[in-house]
């Protein structure tokens, strides 16, 4: 029998959890996100602030349906200031 499950956001330094739904409640549509208000992944090169880290990709403002996995960039122990995402691409630069 096939049992519906609910994918938890991840915390900074945590990872996605699973919540196992009864049979009685509706599933939820993973597609949707109350907080993205950017696409993913949709430029190439992002400036980002201390303010913002840790910094992840794709970004919390980002939708993350149509996206990879969530992966942390230790952008601030870069010599340069910048990270690139191994799944996208991507290109970080820390402005301050």
């Amino acid at each position: 029998m096939h049992r519906p499950f609910r994918i938890l956001p991840a915390r900074p330094g945590q990872r996605p959890a699973l919540l196992e739904l009864a049979a009685s409640q509706p599933v939820p549509c993973l597609a949707m996100s109350h907080t993205a208000t950017a696409p993913a992944n949709a430029e190439k090169r992002y400036t980002v602030h201390r303010a913002d880290l840790p910094l992840s990709c794709p970004t919390p403002e980002m939708a993350l349906w149509n996206s990879h996995p969530r992966v942390y960039l230790p952008i601030e122990s870069e010599p340069n200031g910048e990270a690139a995402c191994p799944y996208c691409g991507s290109v970080f630069v820390l402005a301050d």
